[in-house]
């Protein structure tokens, strides 16, 4: 490429030296000034030169060129012509330069573009000499403006990475406190591996270190972690024992299962499956080469008997059949609703039309979903056009959402597994609250300590808020499945 610069520089000299020699021809204006117009463009085509020797280039390009226009003493109509069009380009390359001050959200892109908007400036020949100063001021004004705005953004970048270091540091002292801590347990190895994940998980939110500084933290931070899991492998290689203990114990739940997956008592059996399912989870890990099938062996027979279960409510008919005209004629009523400026009773109405609907049996199975979707989109569409803030409004959707899943045993089910799904969910929240609050502790040692611990409070915020929702969930779910 250097070689390629070099090899531009020669022609663009050779291009001057022909138009010095443009000075003493004989020829007629039009066609010496076509000649000099044929060098220009050869000029524009020629590609990059060294940049340390692009000033000196284009002083001398412009010097010969401006001889050029006033040795041959070109017809004044078109020099000024000429000189009006380059004005004329000239200003909007200047247009173009403030534009990028207010509408490219990117300095660098901006910053970028306008480089590309001086190789213009560059190429465009001579303006009126009374203009030259002018719009050479206006031009740099707004080249001014981009570069220190480029350079503030690098500035702060640099801070930014500077403070994404000491967090780094912050982790990485962290993570090697657990790993200088005795753990003898599998219960602590847990607990201890959830503060690591969540270091980690803190970690990807955190951004670049400055460059000097970012492999170094990164294979620091990857050390301790590295150290952590390497030592708790080891720990559970020692362990192989309890593994096959679970392994009998989840075996012993395959064969209740599939002793209870015939049964047709289906009340007292669908909780007998609650519990072997409860039982299961409590159980910890088993060889992993027997991991998938016991599990595949367990969902087959907790899936049978309740396949079978759905299978037997839908068979119920005549009852059915009422229920759908029941649930028919609650859609039109709650399709001709027409709301009223008290937002309470409104809601209210609502409420009673979603128990009303709950408290209406199973209809014909191959009707149920339609008639759902049916009676969700009614629903939703009146809790759109409540004035209703998002929380209340989504809970009161997915309030539906399980009425929905009251309607069958396979999706009151469903509807358990949903209410184990939050209740973990909400523990695992819990959980990361106190790592939240500890990190508040171990961040409070750092520099720079009031900007972390201000990010840490806003995630501690962000998690109660959760917790505080998935409660309302599980209510929820728990007034369903009372009913």
């Amino acid at each position: 490429m250097e070689a390629e610069k070099e090899e531009n520089l020669q022609k663009k000299y050779d291009v001057i030296e022909k138009i010095k020699g443009l000075i003493n021809n004989e020829e007629s204006i039009n066609k010496t000034f076509n000649e000099f117009r044929d060098l220009q463009r050869e000029w524009r085509e020629i590609g990059l030169v060294p940049q340390s020797k692009m000033k000196n280039l284009w002083d001398t390009y412009h010097f010969h060129v401006e001889n050029f226009y006033d040795y041959i003493k070109i017809n004044r109509e078109l020099r000024d012509l000429d000189l009006k069009k380059n004005l004329e380009a000239k200003i909007k390359l200047c247009e173009r330069a403030e534009e990028l001050l207010v509408e490219e959200p990117s300095i660098l892109k901006a910053f970028n573009t306008l480089q590309k908007y001086h190789e213009q400036w560059r190429e465009i020949g001579p303006v009126p000499r009374e203009q030259k100063d002018d719009i050479w001021e206006r031009f740099k004004a707004a080249t001014t403006k981009i570069n220190k705005k480029h350079q503030d953004f690098f500035e702060n970048r640099k801070v930014e990475q500077k403070k994404n270091l000491e967090a780094k540091t912050a982790l990485c002292e962290k993570a090697e406190e657990i790993i200088q801590e005795e753990i003898k347990n599998h219960k602590e190895w847990d607990e201890k591996s959830r503060q690591l994940v969540e270091l980690q998980k803190v970690w990807r939110t955190i951004g670049f270190a400055p460059r000097k500084d970012n492999n170094k933290i990164y294979e620091r931070f990857r050390t301790a972690c590295d150290a952590f899991f390497n030592a708790k492998r080891a720990f559970y290689a020692k362990n192989k024992e309890e593994q096959q203990n679970n392994l009998q114990l989840k075996t012993d739940l395959c064969v209740q299962a599939e002793s209870l997956k015939d049964s047709e008592d289906w009340r007292k059996t669908t909780q007998d499956f609650i519990n072997i399912q409860k039982k299961w989870k409590e159980i910890g890990p088993v060889p992993r080469k027997y991991s998938d099938i016991l599990w595949k062996r367990f969902r087959a027979a907790c899936d049978s008997f309740f396949d079978k279960k759905s299978e037997h409510f839908s068979d119920v008919d005549t009852e059915q059949d009422d229920n759908l005209k029941l649930k028919e004629d609650l859609i039109k009523e709650v399709e001709n609703f027409k709301p009223i400026d008290d937002v309470d009773t409104n809601l209210e109405t609502l409420k009673t039309f979603q128990r009303r609907w709950t408290e209406i049996g199973h209809v014909p199975f191959k009707k149920k979903d339609e008639i759902k979707v049916q009676f969700r989109d009614a629903i939703n569409k009146l809790f759109d056009d409540l004035n209703l803030d998002d929380e209340k409004r989504n809970l009161l959707k997915f309030r539906n959402k399980m009425s929905s899943f009251s309607e069958s045993s396979r999706g009151q089910n469903k509807m358990r597994m949903e209410r184990d799904k939050y209740m973990n969910k909400m523990k695992q929240l819990e959980n990361d609250l106190v790592l939240l609050d500890n990190n508040v502790g171990f961040f409070a040692k750092s520099k720079n300590a009031e900007s972390l611990i201000k990010d840490v409070k806003k995630k501690i915020e962000v998690t109660k808020q959760k917790i505080e929702l998935l409660k309302d969930k599980i209510r929820v779910i728990d007034e369903m499945d009372n009913d």
